[in-house]
């Protein structure tokens, strides 16, 4: 499926920021993954049609730049296929190709913290789509866990990272418990709570943190969790979102939540 052949996101959530909207809010844009902002001009117009929700030709305009393109090419292709992609075939295949492509570019700069994380990211969404039994077998909860402490590493403040980590952690002890994930992946139900509340203290500008926060307690349980995770959501309803994947985003959680 080539790029042109994208499904195009929703009339509903497609923003018109132009360049200088993007960087006078580009910490509010991107307080949860650390992105510089561009001092390239096509950068930032690459990431101009990406909040906008233009995501093929966001992610097109990316791998023209070469490397400095990297991260939002793969940012893209993920976000098309967790929130755009109607067939879970395409969907799968998308986001295997995301991990893959990160590989080959982490063969050339491991020092690279969205490298990691996408990586990480494209693997949980695809293991979220196949059997566990697949994942054991592959070893992808190790290839997510490896990634994405990688990622906070070299960013120890990564907020994505701390909410990918925190649902790292929730998603195994959900699928098989915390004896078994404990002593398969090293799943502990305080350490993924830990994540979540640094997450949320880190960026709590975000409906994207508030609501996994609150989807987190939700599924890892404990004292308080159902009303503490009330609270979030209903701090998460106060928050604007501030581009086209974030309306995709909340979209979404409030239409789980309705569910």
């Amino acid at each position: 499926m080539t790029d042109a052949a994208w499904t195009a996101a929703p009339d509903a959530v497609l923003g018109r920021l132009d360049p200088s909207d993007v960087s006078r809010n580009w910490m509010r844009l991107h307080g949860t993954d650390g992105v510089p902002l561009p001092t390239s001009p096509p950068l930032l117009e690459a990431w101009t049609l990406y909040h906008n929700g233009h995501f093929a030709q966001a992610r097109e305009r990316a791998l023209s730049l070469g490397p400095d393109g990297w991260g939002l090419a793969l940012k893209a292709a993920c976000t098309q296929a967790v929130y755009v992609e109607p067939s879970d075939a395409m969907r799968l295949a998308l986001l295997w190709a995301a991990a893959e492509q990160a590989g080959q570019h982490l063969a050339q700069a491991r020092q690279r913290p969205e490298l990691w994380y996408w990586q990480a990211h494209a693997l949980a969404r695809y293991s979220q789509g196949i059997s566990v039994a697949k994942v054991l077998a592959r070893g992808i909860g190790t290839q997510v866990r490896t990634a994405l402490e990688q990622t906070m590493r070299l960013v120890p403040d990564h907020v994505d990272g701390h909410l990918a980590l925190g649902s790292f952690h929730a998603e195994i002890i959900d699928k098989v418990g915390e004896l078994i994930g404990g002593m398969t992946y090293g799943a502990r139900r305080q350490t993924g709570l830990d994540h979540y509340q640094r997450a949320s203290a880190l960026f709590p500008e975000s409906p994207v943190v508030l609501y996994e926060h609150a989807s987190g307690l939700l599924r890892l349980g404990g004292d308080g969790a159902h009303e503490r995770a009330r609270r979030l959501v209903q701090a998460a309803e106060q928050r604007m979102p501030a581009d086209a994947m974030e309306r995709l985003y909340v979209a979404r959680a409030q239409a789980d939540l309705d569910g």
